[in-house]
């Protein structure tokens, strides 16, 4: 194996790839700097994406559930919501986290630099901190540098009533009325704690269907359940203009079905995907290169055109996911190391912390079909799992795709509550080329949503235990 130990590395950017790449190459023996803007590592996740957002669906599902106590005979009076204190037990939590973040890197011999990397050439960054800059010399350079908030130029309002993600996770107020402009995993997710809150919410899709890219018949019980909790749904629309008025904004929508072509709102979110943070400063100073859409163009160890520069996490491509970006930060840390590696997952799962939880992994039944690739499909109900009636919850449903020569198990999707938590089964089961028996054959513990996938893989055969569904000849 290599000696390390005297190697100097960068990592600029620390969120979920970056501190994951910083940590592993200090265990391996490397002299390590991690610059980041913010006073802890953490990044857009840990501070203004999928830790605050999940702590305020966690809230919104409580709530959710108590309305729903009703159907059981236990009845809650509405909860008082005190506002300063949700958004400061948010914030705690965020605290929390990336303050042990910060613990690790001080654990970990790290040296942390608040502050902003640029190039000076492929080997040297200029960090600019609130003190003045600093000149810093490596042998090798990760960018993590992420990405931020897609805007649409023809709808930028310079107004307080405009939102971003960040800006609605750090709950403002509870508006009456809020325009969700895209009908993608994050507006759907905000969109629901602010609904359960108490607003009104109006959610606009360009596409015919919310979750584009997701599987229909995995969209349809959230689609269901979001009609209930939603003010209104606009597919196939779009919104052509917004404009401040004394009231709230004035949008605008086109599309064939809208009956009201014009609406004022007290807030709007806009929530049309991410863009990559590549165009940092000096970048042209090196030999990496630009591919479409802007993500840094990386080969499978991760390494850039410029061979003292590797790059990860959203910044080199879709899926825009924190755990993706960390497993190519440490492949690209043991790229580093001279180790055999590559980035090539058969499966990187994606979860909508909605409710219900919609997660997938591996090959997708609309996938395939754009392919014309042959699959057998295999679904289990959840209205016939025991532990989803005991929840009440029966609208879920797992289902297994499936390679019909070789029975290997090429995807996963679920849809129901605690998916997320649920769909690791599916993703080990890609990567370990499991085939439908083996899951069949694992004994899951009863009575549990875990089983689903167990019966999933028995309803391929023809032999679920509890749904009659006998294999087609």
């Amino acid at each position: 194996m290599a000696d390390t130990s005297n190697l100097r590395i960068a990592v600029a950017g620390g969120g979920p790839g970056g501190y994951a790449a910083a940590f592993l190459a200090a265990d391996l023996g490397m002299k390590v700097t991690l610059i980041d803007p913010e006073v802890n590592p953490g990044g857009v996740c840990l501070y203004r994406g999928c830790i605050p957002s999940k702590a305020l669906l966690h809230v919104a599902k409580l709530i959710e559930e108590s309305h729903q106590a009703k159907d059981w005979g236990i009845e809650f009076s509405n909860p008082k919501i005190d506002l300063g204190r949700l958004r400061s037990w948010k914030e705690g939590v965020v605290k929390k986290l990336t303050g042990g973040l910060g613990q690790l890197s001080k654990q970990r011999s790290v040296q942390y630099i608040q502050g902003r990397a640029s190039f000076e050439n492929s080997n040297t960054l200029k960090v600019a901190k609130t003190n003045g800059n600093e000149t810093l010399t490596f042998d090798r350079i990760i960018l993590a540098t992420g990405s931020r908030p897609a805007v649409i130029p023809s709808l930028k309002l310079d107004s307080a009533r405009m939102m971003d993600s960040t800006g609605a996770l750090d709950l403002p107020d509870i508006p009456k009325s809020l325009l969700v402009i895209g009908g993608g995993y994050i507006g759907l997710e905000l969109g629901s704690v602010y609904a359960t809150l108490g607003t009104r919410v109006t959610v606009v899709e360009m596409l015919p269907g919310l979750l584009p890219g997701a599987d229909r018949d995995l969209v349809l019980p959230l689609h269901k359940r979001l009609e209930k909790l939603f003010e209104t749904i606009l597919l196939n629309t779009t919104v052509s203009s917004l404009r401040e008025e004394k009231s709230g904004i004035r949008a605008s929508f086109e599309g064939k079905d809208v009956k009201e072509r014009e609406k004022v709102f007290d807030r709007v979110l806009v929530s049309v995907g991410r863009k990559p943070n590549s165009d940092i400063a000096g970048l042209e100073r090196t030999k990496v290169q630009l591919g479409q859409r802007g993500f840094v163009r990386v080969n499978e160890q991760l390494q850039t055109d410029d061979p003292s520069i590797y790059a990860i996490g959203d910044v080199v491509g879709e899926p825009m996911l924190a755990h993706k970006a960390s497993h190519e930060g440490r492949t690209a840390v043991e790229a580093i190391a001279a180790h055999k590696v590559a980035f090539e997952p058969n499966a990187i799962p994606a979860v909508v912390f909605t409710d219900p939880e919609i997660a997938w992994a591996g090959l997708t039944e609309t996938k395939a079909k754009e392919d014309g690739r042959e699959i057998a499909v295999a679904k289990f109900p959840w209205g016939a799992s025991g532990r989803a009636i005991t929840l009440d919850r029966p609208e879920g449903m797992t289902k297994l795709i499936v390679d019909p020569k070789s029975e290997r198990v090429l995807g996963v999707g679920i849809v129901g509550v605690g998916a997320g938590e649920l769909i690791a089964e599916g993703v080990l089961a890609i990567e370990m080329c499991t085939v439908a028996a083996d899951l069949a054959l694992t004994i899951h513990p009863h009575p549990t949503l875990s089983e689903t996938l167990m019966e999933a893989a028995e309803v391929f055969y023809g032999q679920a235990t509890d749904i009659y569904r006998p294999k087609k000849s």
